[in-house]
């Protein structure tokens, strides 16, 4: 589940209660004088609608974040080795379409950021959410990865919810997201991975099949 849809859920019961008092109200043909809805009633409804406006909005800015409650795979990546420190990456997030990338080097990593909400969220059982930031190749030496070819790519899309609380919303305790995940393992030619994270903010991966793991072992991992 997404948290935008969750948030997209909410905004909208929260319009519909709010549009009720503003609905006509079928009259009933009595002697008795019938009561008006008061300003009271339309005044609540307004503000159940902006209320669901904003909650709607936050939903937008939050589409590229995920609900985290347990360990469960996030990720899945598939290497084809092209030539020396040279793979192919096949990378699926989520329920996305795979991409294919390619990676230099002898390992490949993948980055994720974490928001975790303040007390009072965490008090209301609000559970934390992440999105991928980038997918990279690392060299096993330090000293090839300053002077080698480098490879990197951007897994953001357009402007988040981070963004938007830097700019504008820096002062008020609604998020912490001063947590960073990664994990990495090296690239062999076949090995496929499963990327986890758990609800801690860790990113975890292993073997997704029994030759990945054989092949890990005889590469000394």
């Amino acid at each position: 589940m997404t948290l935008s849809g969750g948030l997209f859920a909410v905004a909208l019961a929260l319009a519909a209660a709010g549009l009720l008092p503003w609905l006509p109200r079928r009259r009933k043909r009595t002697l008795r004088p019938q009561p008006r809805r008061g300003w009271t009633g339309r005044a609540l409804g307004a503000l159940l609608l902006s209320l669901a406006l904003l909650i709607a909005g936050t939903g937008v800015l939050l589409r590229q974040y995920h609900w985290l409650v347990a360990d469960v795979p996030v990720a899945s990546i598939e290497l084809r080795q092209l030539g020396s420190q040279h793979f192919e990456a096949t990378l699926v997030l989520g329920d996305a379409p795979p991409r294919v990338l390619e990676l230099r080097g002898d390992q490949w990593q993948l980055d994720a950021r974490v928001i975790r909400w303040t007390l009072p969220a965490q008090l209301s059982g609000l559970a934390p959410v992440y999105r991928f930031e980038r997918l990279s190749g690392r060299y096993a030496e330090p000293a090839q990865e300053h002077s080698a070819e480098r490879s990197v790519h951007d897994l953001r899309e357009g402007w988040d919810f981070w963004e938007f609380r830097q700019q504008w919303l820096a002062g008020l305790p609604i998020a912490d997201a001063r947590w960073g995940s990664a994990a990495y393992l090296p690239m062999i030619d076949g090995a496929r991975f499963t990327v986890s994270l758990n609800p801690q903010g860790g990113l975890v991966a292993t073997p997704a099949d029994p030759r990945t793991e054989l092949l890990l072992q005889q590469a000394g991992w």
